[in-house]
């Protein structure tokens, strides 16, 4: 599938040219938030800002979305314009598919406290509405006009994954000549719960991906990223996405390892101490279940600009090779590997 266009929000700004900067600058600090139901606790979050939310230009219509919405709308709308893909409307030629590891979780609690506080009868009918998981894919639709098939998938660490699976068979079918996948993650109140008492944190908000623990730490994050694939080659392409059935560690020329901490052993991540070399951007955007989609973007970044990123956190006990600098580079093939729950893997491989 040729990627003709890319679209992210997250903690570090909006757009490539933000995760172009965020990646050469390395990590930074996250915010620390206070845990509203545990009085004292405070727990490291990769946030974003709300005032990336705010453009009125696309979102003017959508004063009343949930955050997680309005990320996934504005990487949406920007993956669409960086392919200068022209929708008209009420087009059935373009699909929609969003992935999210927890969905619109922040506002499905919402929904929920309100029916503890006034009974099943008194709840918000509009914030039952955005609490419904594909919420977020039929505000893109309506943003953009499209009459396509429009679909949200949730299987936590493997949800883009499975988002790409879909993406390739409309294409392939026929069914649209372009899909809009992407993925997006909200960090509630709820989330940030959890985190502090079942999620080993990072205590000084640096995620440490390459050490492939038993016991890893994570710093919780949020944003959205969003590729328009194409099912012919676009004038403007950045490269290829495909969904690999086993990881092929020795066919590429860098290996993204999606290790922020999020599962309980990282250890099976210690297989790719063999690769030519290895890199992992966690420690920029945050630990989320999506996070294999961010480390596609910066990914296709580095096919285009042909270069390799620096890794922001380096230290690891099995002697891998790491870029330790932005360096020139002429990546023809990265593989993005993902290991989830039990023995599930995922990978994504990224070709010129």
């Amino acid at each position: 599938m040729n990627v003709a266009g890319i679209g992210i929000v997250f903690s570090r700004g909006r757009g490539l040219d933000a995760l172009a900067a965020a990646l050469r600058e390395g990590w930074r600090a996250p915010t620390w938030r206070a845990v509203a139901s545990l009085p004292g606790a405070e727990v490291p979050v990769h946030a974003v800002d709300d005032a990336l939310l705010r453009d009125r230009a696309i979102l003017g219509q959508m004063r009343r979305a949930d955050r997680f919405t309005k990320m996934a709308v504005l990487a949406a709308a920007d993956a669409v314009v960086d392919a200068g893909l022209a929708v008209a409307p009420g087009s059935t030629d373009v699909g929609i598919v969003v992935a999210s590891g927890l969905g619109s979780h922040a506002t499905a609690f919402r929904f929920l406290d309100e029916m503890l506080e006034f009974g099943e009868a008194a709840p918000s009918p509009t914030l039952f509405s955005r609490s419904v998981q594909n919420a977020a894919a039929s505000h893109i639709a309506l943003h953009l006009g499209a009459h396509g098939p429009t679909t949200t998938l949730t299987q936590f660490h493997l949800s883009f994954h499975q988002a790409l699976l879909v993406a390739s068979a409309w294409l392939s079918e026929g069914r649209c000549s372009h899909v809009l996948v992407g993925a997006a993650e909200e960090c509630g109140a709820v989330m940030e719960y959890v985190c502090r008492e079942r999620i080993r944190l990072a205590p000084d908000g640096r995620i440490e991906p390459l050490r492939f623990g038993a016991a890893p730490e994570a710093v919780p994050g949020e944003g959205s990223v969003f590729f328009v694939l194409a099912r012919d080659r676009a004038s403007r392409c950045y490269g290829t996405l495909e969904v690999a059935p086993a990881p092929s560690l020795d066919a590429a020329d860098l290996v993204l390892v999606d290790s922020d901490g999020l599962t309980e052993d990282e250890t099976p991540y210690r297989a790719v101490a063999g690769a030519r070399a290895v890199a992992a951007y966690s420690p920029v955007y945050g630990s989320m279940m999506t996070g294999t989609a961010f480390h596609c973007a910066a990914a296709l970044l580095m096919l285009r600009d042909r270069l390799r990123f620096a890794v922001p956190v380096t230290e690891n006990p099995h002697r891998l090779t790491v870029p330790l600098l932005p360096e020139p580079s002429d990546p023809v093939r990265i593989e993005c590997i993902r290991h989830g729950c039990g023995e599930q893997v995922g990978s994504v491989r990224i070709s010129r």
